[in-house]
């Protein structure tokens, strides 16, 4: 196919869109988008909510308020949507795509929600659906798995994968702060929105774990829940237990193979060696560590958010559609492994820490301790703190299955000696969970 230039569009001009936009019409990287791309790029139009507002380094001529206008410009090879959400966006993605317009988008929900049917909507007309920046900011893991790993077998995904809670616990573990001290400033910076419930419950994470399991085991993208555990409920005393056990608090998305055909998907916060890997990953701060039969861990590391870091990843995904589309071809979506069942997180064995505050009185341990084992769940250590009447419990189980540690807690909170519950956390114990 000759094409003297391909054209491209956007819709959003956010952080992320106008980063691109710059990345774009950087004079000084001209040469070398030329040669990654193997034609000159021209970015031919731009949907904004405000046409109005000043853009440098976008020409006025470009911009449109009107986003459906922008897969309909005659001749459009790439479609770059950063607008976010579900809908509107399936509605310009699909449009594009039945036209043979290449997609490039940072869309983690909409790509958890019906990624395998956009994927394949791609494939019938001849197009592509790439989506790098909906992980990992600028780490290229997905890249990484679809090319670099697709002959290994993976064994589990493991990674932080959320800047903001990372941040958040990062302050936690660092200054000693609270939970509610550390969001604010997480919100005073800018890592976390106003409302940031998607975040810190880990509705963002879950996204994420869906499109990461879709690429290392062939999973379908198709909206599936999956266990979800946020950080609202991790206390700074449970913070500095784990410091004291050699352990750091962090938020985990892990996608694991379970035996010949399950899966587990989750995100939930974990306690983890100070001498593994992610427990060194700081801040607002990505890391996924990678397990593979053959080529054993691997971990890549990155800024995980930010206008300029996310637009080198879409940036990295329009010049593959770009080449694509010069030499007529596209790429042909992962395939569904349709033996593979999901597991659910009750199913999945674990050491917990387990927190609870209890009237202190004679005989409590010893009822707490008949609750666990009720339920087969076998104390390895436990921890007394607390002055006067209150006393908080500290226990790390031996591994248990979770569905089990969860009935141990619900009997706890119905003693009568039992004022709280605090944390119910995973421990990542000898390299795994």
């Amino acid at each position: 196919m000759n094409k003297p230039v391909v054209r491209v569009g956007v819709i959003g001009a956010g952080f992320v869109g106008s980063a691109l936009i710059e990345l774009l019409s950087d004079p000084s990287r001209h040469v070398a988008l030329v040669d990654a791309a193997t034609v000159p790029l021209e970015v031919v139009g731009v949907a904004v909510r405000d046409a109005s507002k000043p853009r440098p380094g976008i020409a006025p001529e470009l911009l449109t308020t009107d986003a459906s206008h922008i897969s309909e410009i005659d001749g459009l090879d790439i479609l770059v949507e950063l607008a976010g959400g579900i809908e509107p966006a399936r509605t310009y993605i699909e449009a594009a795509l039945n036209q043979g317009v290449s997609v490039v988008t940072a869309n983690k929900a909409l790509m958890a929600e019906a990624g395998t049917a956009l994927a394949q909507l791609a494939h019938e007309n001849g197009a592509d659906l790439f989506y790098e920046a909906a992980v990992g900011g600028g780490i290229p893991i997905l890249r990484a798995l679809r090319t670099s790993l697709a002959g290994e077998r993976i064994e589990r995904v493991m990674g932080i994968v959320n800047g903001t809670t990372n941040f958040i616990l990062s302050k936690m573990s660092s200054e000693g702060s609270d939970y509610a001290d550390a969001l604010a400033e997480a919100q005073s910076l800018g890592y976390a929105e106003a409302d940031p419930t998607a975040d810190v419950e880990a509705y963002d994470a879950a996204a994420k774990v869906l499109i990461l399991s879709s690429l290392a085991f062939g999973t379908e993208l198709s909206g599936e829940e999956i266990s979800r555990e946020g950080i609202s409920g991790v206390r700074s005393i449970d913070v500095e237990f784990a410091r004291r056990a050699g352990y750091v608090i962090k938020l985990l998305g892990v996608a694991e193979r379970v035996g010949d055909h399950g899966i587990s998907r989750r995100a939930h916060p974990t306690m983890v060696p100070v001498e593994h890997p992610l427990a060194s990953v700081h801040g607002a701060m990505n890391a996924v560590f990678v397990e593979g039969t053959k080529s054993g861990p691997l971990m890549w590391l990155g800024q995980g958010a930010g206008g300029q870091t996310t637009a080198t990843a879409v940036l990295g995904d329009v010049l593959d559609a770009a080449r694509n589309r010069v030499s007529g071809r596209h790429d042909v979506p992962f395939s569904v492994d349709t033996t593979l069942h999901s597991v659910p997180a009750g199913d999945i064995a674990s050491v917990f820490y387990i927190s609870i505050d209890v009237i202190d009185r004679p005989g409590v341990l010893a009822l707490v301790a008949n609750v666990f084992g009720q339920h087969d769940v076998s104390i390895q250590s436990m921890e007394q703190s607390g002055v006067g009447d209150e006393a908080r419990l500290s226990f790390v189980t031996h591994s248990a299955m979770t569905k089990d540690v969860h009935a141990t807690i619900t009997d706890l909170a119905k003693l009568e000696a039992v004022d709280s519950i605090g944390a119910c956390i995973r421990v990542i114990a000898g390299g795994g969970e």
